[in-house]
């Protein structure tokens, strides 16, 4: 059986730390976000906040909401075992999900204040150059029903403190998730 542990958080909570410690932790990690930037590259040739707000909007109304996970899916070569799949978008993709296998909600919170620095500092392709593309993403994310989906979380962790912090605490909840550590560990805890 797959277990499946999905991310969820808004834009510069901190999912990418998340994804780390699975990683660490000799997890396989898939990004939804992958498909939306392949996406976008393959529509406009180019990221931006704004290729990139536009792409998710196209995808989700030509081909459906559940399109990235789906997509996200096809992905996954494991068959058996526990694989993270960092940042699900609505309740609709986590039914998705559950059709594969197990699943375990692990969101990561941020105020906007913080998460919108850390935006700036990362600058990504798509990433909000401005605070009103930023909250113009956020109201994006909402939309798809981001927020249903990081209500309803089985694990919360709040980032506001360090990255160590959100890391330790990850991999504390990814091993407690997993039963205590029955993934062989490359770091120490």
């Amino acid at each position: 059986m797959l277990n499946l542990i999905v991310i969820a958080g808004m834009p510069g909570a901190g999912k990418s730390i998340i994804s780390a410690a699975a990683r660490d932790l000799g997890l396989p990690v898939y990004n939804m976000g992958d498909v939306i930037r392949e996406e976008t590259i393959r529509i406009f040739g180019r990221i931006t906040p704004e290729t990139m707000r536009e792409t998710s909007r196209i995808v989700r109304e030509k081909y459906g909401k559940t399109y990235v996970a789906i997509k996200t899916l096809e992905r996954i070569k494991e068959k058996n075992g526990t694989v993270v799949i960092d940042g699900t978008r609505s309740l609709d993709e986590i039914e998705v999900f559950k059709k594969k296998g197990h699943v375990v909600i692990l969101a990561i919170h941020a105020s906007p204040k913080t998460r919108y620095k850390r935006l700036l500092k990362r600058g990504r392709p798509g990433d909000p150059s401005s605070w009103e593309d930023f909250v113009k993403r956020d109201m994006i994310e909402l939309g798809f029903g981001l927020g249903n989906v990081i209500a309803l979380a089985d694990y919360m962790i709040v980032n506001e403190s360090t990255i160590d912090y959100a890391y330790s605490e990850a991999r504390k909840i990814i091993r407690s998730i997993m039963g205590c550590g029955n993934v062989q560990s490359k770091g120490q805890d």
